[in-house]
C-alpha cells in the first residue's frame, strides 16, 4: 500500500509504503529509505513496533538521529572528512566536530528514493533508487544506488545494496534502524542479550575515528562472543566507553567478507521473547548502544526517547578505512559494481 507521508518545505511529495509478509510488518519512507515502522509479533502472538522512528515528515528533518534511515554515501566516520584516492585529495563535508559523518549534513538519509514495489515468487519488497551526483558532499563520481528492501514468506527483512561510478569513489552503505526488541515506546534495552561474533573490535580515539588497531575483545567489555546484557559492562570506566559515552565501535567479525550473507549477531529481549539474528556479507558490525539519545525527542508512540532506549546494529566496511590501508577498501572504480546484503531474521 502507498499513501502520502507529507511534503517537505519545497512542496515535494513524501510516500510511505506499507508490505507485509511472513507475519513481519513494514513501513517505507520515500524520504531516506527510512523504515517508519518494523512490527513483529512477540511469543503470544502480540504486535509491537521494534524500531524508533516519527510520526510526521517534520519531525525527520528537523532533528532525527538517523532514525531507520538509508546511509551513504560512506556509512560511519571519515577523519576531518579528507582522504586521498590515486593522489588526489578529497574534502567531504564535515558535519561530525571535525569529522564527515553518514556521507555528510545532507547524505542519502535525506534524500528523496524514487521506490517501486515488486512481488518475486513469496516475497514481497521496494526497489529503492538514488542518484548521487558528481561531487555531492565532496565525493567523486556520479554514484547510481539502487537497495533491495525484501520480505520473505519467512518474515525475514533483506537489504541488497548495489551502487557503480562514472569515477573512482569510496562506498559504504548501510541502515540505521535503532532496535527495542520490547517497542518503541519501552524504554532502556539495557536488558536485552546481545551476541557478536568477533574477537577482535577497531579502538578509538576522542573524536570516534579508529586508531587502526585491531584489538582483542579478550577481558574487555567489548567481548560478546558469549551472549550478555548490553547494560553488564556499559559502566565499566574502560577509556573505550568514556570517549563513546557507551559503545560505539566497530567489531572485526570473525567470518570477514563473504559472498553470501552469514550470521554474526544475535539480539534478544528477555521480557517480550523477540529475537533478531542478523546475517551479512560485510565485515563489520558497528554496535551503538544510543548513546547520544538526550531526552529531547517525542517518537512515533508518544514517548520521549531517552538514553539506551535502542540500540544499532549496522553492517558495513570498517571507519575512515579511506584513510587506513589495513582496512578492507571501499573503492569502487568505474566497471565495479558495490554490492552488499544483511539479512534480519526475527523470532520469538
Amino acid at each position: 500500500m502507498k499513501e502520502l507521508f507529507g511534503k517537505l518545505a519545497d512542496g515535494t511529495e513524501i510516500y510511505r509504503w506499507s508490505l507485509e509478509n511472513g507475519g513481519t510488518r513494514l513501513k517505507v519512507l520515500s524520504y531516506g529509505g527510512i523504515v517508519q515502522s518494523l512490527e513483529i509479533p512477540d511469543s503470544r502472538g502480540r504486535y509491537a513496533n521494534v524500531s524508533l522512528g516519527f510520526g510526521t515528515i517534520e519531525d525527520y528533518v528537523a532533528s532525527s538521529p538517523y532514525f531507520g534511515a538509508l546511509i551513504g554515501r560512506y556509512g560511519n566516520r571519515i577523519d576531518q572528512g579528507q582522504f586521498t584516492l590515486d593522489g588526489q585529495a578529497y574534502q567531504l563535508d564535515v558535519n561530525d566536530g571535525a569529522n564527515s559523518l553518514h556521507g555528510g549534513a545532507e547524505g542519502f538519509d535525506k534524500r528523496v528514493w524514487d521506490i517501486e514495489p515488486f512481488t518475486e515468487g513469496s516475497d514481497v519488497g521496494l526497489y529503492l533508487h538514488y542518484t548521487s551526483a558528481d561531487d555531492e558532499m565532496g565525493f567523486p563520481g556520479t554514484l547510481q544506488t539502487k537497495v533491495t528492501y525484501t520480505l520473505t514468506a519467512q518474515g525475514d527483512w533483506r537489504i541488497d545494496y548495489e551502487a557503480t561510478t562514472d569515477r573512482t569513489t569510496v562506498v559504504n552503505l548501510t541502515n540505521h534502524v535503532y532496535w527495542n526488541l520490547a517497542g518503541e515506546s519501552s524504554g532502556s534495552v539495557y536488558d536485552h542479550e546481545l551476541e557478536i561474533a568477533a574477537t577482535r573490535y577497531t579502538p578509538v580515539g576522542e573524536g570516534l575515528i579508529p586508531t587502526g588497531e585491531l584489538a582483542p575483545v579478550a577481558g574487555t567489555p567489548f567481548d560478546f562472543r558469549a551472549k550478555k546484557t548490553i547494560g553488564a559492562d556499559i559502566r565499566a570506566a574502560h577509556q573505550q566507553l568514556l570517549y563513546a559515552q557507551g559503545f560505539d565501535h566497530n567489531w572485526v567479525l570473525d567470518k570477514g567478507i563473504t559472498a553470501e550473507p552469514e550470521p554474526i549477531a544475535t539480539l534478544r529481549d528477555p521480557s517480550s521473547g523477540r529475537t533478531l539474528s542478523v546475517s551479512t556479507t560485510e565485515p563489520g558490525l558497528q554496535f551503538y548502544s544510543g548513546n547520544f539519545v538526550d531526552g529531547t525527542l517525542v517518537g512515533s508512540g508518544g514517548s520521549v526517547y531517552r538514553q539506551g532506549d535502542a540500540l544499532c546494529l549496522e553492517t558495513q566496511h570498517f571507519p575512515d578505512s579511506p584513510n587506513q590501508p589495513g582496512f578492507p577498501s571501499t573503492t569502487l572504480r568505474p566497471g565495479e559494481t558495490y554490492r552488499s546484503a544483511t539479512l534480519h531474521s526475527f523470532g520469538r
